[in-house]
């Protein structure tokens, strides 16, 4: 039997080093133990590329690229993260966010490649008052909320999009690592209390888009870990497991940060994996359950 060809874009990444190792049958760190249920050798091929290998922006290299790997589907999470940078740099964000989408789905289509589009929960503009469905009609407040909206609009109807939000893992940065960066201190330190989403864990996300990559479900979907928090409380519950001082962290409001934040942040983003949920599919866990098994493989 032939082994369904993935191509991973961002290899290195934050997201991508789990879903690579995901893909080579190594469970990712920080997964949850006994849940991951790994693919057998031989089932999967995984190509991982990031900007040492192939710069997405490039029309030509990436054509190139899948001549050359022809990949069955391609999980697209290369992508302009820097939010705040964003603001001051948009023509970049939408080079790499919205034209490298583009390309990267240009190249799929001349291959017949099924696409996964890693996106965010900060296309909508978080006034709904209520998590987000997949259908809700997006309205971006910002210029990295825009570019990735941008990217979305360049696949097709049978492709995929997978909308997360928050997203800590092993590598790379994120709150969990800047939390036990801190754990030490005694100075009080301050978090918001006004924006509300999911965490979601990489090594919980990586098994999802590798399933929908061999399902090939086409659509919208949201995945996140369940549970919605502020980033005030998510901190506190950091700083509780990994046996700091809770006590330090204290809420405030968004509008009192100082110095302000370059890039408006969507208040209440939570997103309902309502697509998930009405076919059936597996949700992803709790995000407390996550956060204590990525604090164990971070302390091992």
């Amino acid at each position: 039997m032939k082994p369904l060809k993935i191509l991973v874009t961002g290899a290195n990444g934050q997201l991508g080093q789990d879903l690579m190792n995901l893909l080579g049958g190594t469970e990712p760190k920080g997964a949850i133990k006994g849940r991951t249920k790994l693919t057998q050798n031989g089932i999967i091929e995984a190509v991982g590329v990031d900007i040492d290998t192939l710069d997405i922006t490039k029309r030509d290299q990436v054509l190139e690229a899948f001549d050359q790997i022809r990949p069955d589907v391609v999980i697209h999470c290369a992508a302009y993260t820097a939010t705040d940078k964003c603001e001051t740099e948009p023509d970049m964000a939408f080079k790499v966010n919205a034209v490298g989408t583009r390309n990267i789905v240009e190249g799929a289509r001349s291959q017949g490649s099924h696409v996964i589009y890693v996106s965010t929960d900060y296309v909508f503009d978080g006034n709904l008052g209520r998590p987000y469905v997949e259908w809700d009609i997006p309205n971006p407040v910002s210029v990295y909320g825009r570019s990735k909206l941008g990217g979305e609009r360049e696949l097709y109807p049978g492709d995929t999009i997978v909308r997360t939000s928050w997203v800590c893992g092993y590598f790379g940065a994120n709150m969990v690592k800047t939390v036990l960066s801190l754990k030490d201190g005694s100075n009080p330190l301050y978090f918001v209390n006004d924006q509300f989403g999911c965490p979601t864990f990489t090594a919980e996300l990586s098994v999802k888009l590798r399933d929908l990559a061999m399902s090939r479900h086409p659509g919208i979907f949201h995945v996140t870990n369940q549970g919605p928090t502020n980033w005030y409380e998510f901190v506190r519950e950091i700083m509780d497991k990994c046996g700091g001082d809770k006590e330090r962290v204290n809420p405030i409001p968004t509008k009192d940060l100082d110095p302000p934040r370059p890039a408006p942040r969507p208040p209440y983003s939570v997103l309902d994996n309502a697509a998930l949920r009405l076919l059936d599919l597996e949700l992803l866990p709790h995000w407390s359950e996550s956060l204590v098994a990525l604090l164990s493989a971070l302390d091992a």
